[in-house]
């Protein structure tokens, strides 16, 4: 029956290729209905691999199976051969008699969903959370707590970490390179990448994510090879008397095999030599080394391991930051429309979030298309959002829902008589348009130049009697400077300065 297998192999292909075809050809409404359709189509290009696979090992025909039908059906009587296979298939079916048969020309042809699996969640509705919003936010939050709980982690908002959970360097919020060869580290590290990864698997079904992930791997062990990876560049390495190579601090540091201890220059290490801590520390080395020795064991001297355990260490660590910066910068669209989500999800209250993540989950839209006649199309009316009270439209240019309507006050009109009376939907507008330039212009334009002193003030009468009234003020506070200064004339008398003067024009004085 192996014939028979290969043309249901070479069938199924071509269904395949035509149900991608179909999807393909649809572009959908919303992020939702284009996930499910891209994850269709990863499925089906699935299937024609594995399909593909079993059709070329049938005509590799490694057994010769394939070929010893052939000539059974060739050489023999061909009414004998569709007998024998007609009673194996009547033998199979008394069998299994309520074996279901799988119809083809329906199994991969688009279709409406029933109202029964409509209200099921769908296969994307169980592949992100309510913050992902089918994969336009990055869900953070179980990094943000693991960055948290790092030892000498900067006490970042949530906000601020979305900024630099990609930059490592110490002055951005990252660890100092010592503070990260920890096992907490390295999880956390593994933990951003990983979810990162898998974002964009879920995200991008259709994209060849493996090989993404090559290239990057790729680009890190060149940059490693050359050492040339920011922040893990090979430090200034020394060769003990041991043959143990250590990493030092600096190229003056001297390092003590007994004490396992750093120095930073020479004199320093001079000076502790005479120490009873490095007297003893050198004592008990040479004495383990001795019974080491005798025991048949290797020296100290032989155990090359050290520095090249702490660099095998360091570059796994280097590794993954390196996947975290690539991912981060390959999905940058996604991390700013997450930045711009948390900042105005802020500004809201509970039960406004809440309401908005049921209206995510819904899996109804509401629209609802015109009437069509027998003879019209309504294919443009279809596109069309259903809003007859004229809600404001919201950032993915759906009408905003009715009870935020109500709840922001946005049925109520403000004017403004120095706007040159346009009309204010919702308090909030109105209180933000008294530090926009409409409403500067229009005060500008009656000869005020101190605006900030005119906030909730609308009416062209009632500005123009403030302003003339702040400035009769300044002229009685102002102070007249020849009153101040005090003259004498010859006989002893004490005048202002401008009554003096006024006098001695006079020929008075």
């Amino acid at each position: 029956m192996l014939l028979e297998e290969q043309r249901f192999l070479h069938e199924d292909l071509e269904r395949l290729e035509q149900g991608i075809a179909d999807r393909i050809g649809e572009e959908p409404k919303n992020i939702r209905d284009r996930l499910t359709r891209d994850h269709q189509v990863s499925e089906f290009l699935d299937r024609i691999a594995s399909q593909s696979s079993k059709l070329l090992e049938i005509y590799r025909d490694a057994d010769g199976a394939r070929s010893k039908e052939i000539q059974q059906i060739g050489s023999g009587d061909p009414m004998e051969e569709f007998h024998k296979q007609l009673a194996e298939i009547k033998s199979f079916h008394t069998r299994y008699p309520n074996e279901p048969v799988e119809n083809l020309e329906r199994a991969y042809r688009p279709r409406k969903p029933t109202e029964a699996e409509a209200a099921q969640p769908s296969v994307v509705d169980s592949l992100f959370t309510g913050e992902e919003a089918f994969g336009r936010f990055f869900d953070l939050h179980t990094c943000h707590e693991a960055y948290l709980n790092l030892h000498n982690a900067k006490r970042l908002s949530y906000l601020q970490y979305l900024d630099v959970f990609d930059n490592f360097s110490p002055g951005a919020g990252g660890l100092k390179r010592g503070e990260k060869l920890t096992d907490q580290y390295f999880r956390y590290a593994g933990l951003v990448s990983q979810y990162l990864e898998d974002f964009m698997r879920r995200t991008r079904p259709l994209e060849n994510v493996d090989k993404v992930l090559a290239d990057f791997d790729r680009e890190f062990d060149e940059a490693w090879e050359k050492d040339d990876v920011e922040g893990w560049k090979s430090e200034t390495v020394a060769v003990s008397t041991s043959g143990v190579s250590r990493q030092l601090s600096s190229a003056e540091a001297v390092y003590c095999e007994d004490c396992e201890k750093e120095f930073k220059n020479e004199n320093v290490y001079k000076g502790h030599l005479s120490g009873k801590k490095h007297v003893r520390a050198a004592a008990d080395r040479k004495k383990r080394i001795e019974e080491n020795t005798e025991m048949g064991g290797t020296s100290e001297g032989d155990n090359r391991g050290g520095v090249s355990a702490t660099r095998l260490k360091e570059r796994a660590i280097a590794e993954r930051e390196h996947r975290v910066k690539r991912l981060a910068s390959a999905m940058s669209t996604e991390r700013s429309d997450t930045r711009v989500n948390v900042e105005r999800k802020q500004g809201m209250t509970e039960r406004e979030r809440q309401q908005e993540l049921e209206n995510l989950f819904s899996a109804t839209v509401e629209t609802q298309p015109a009437e069509q006649g027998e003879g019209e199309e309504g294919e443009d009316d279809d596109d069309r959002f259903y809003n007859p009270l004229k809600l404001p439209l919201a950032w993915d240019g759906k009408p905003i829902p009715y009870w935020l309507y109500k709840l922001h006050g946005l049925g109520v009109e403000f004017s403004c008589e120095v706007c040159g009376n346009f009309v204010y939907m919702g308090r909030r507008a109105f209180d933000k348009h008294f530090n926009e330039a409409r409403h500067i212009y229009g005060l500008k334009c009656l000869g005020i130049t101190n605006t900030s002193l005119f906030r909730d003030i609308t009416g062209i009468d009632e500005a123009l009697r403030l302003w003339e009234k702040i400035q009769k003020d300044k002229k009685k506070d102002k102070i007249d400077d020849g009153a101040m200064v005090q003259m004498e004339d010859a006989d002893g008398n004490v005048m202002p300065e401008k009554v003096y003067y006024d006098l001695q024009k006079q020929g008075l004085l």
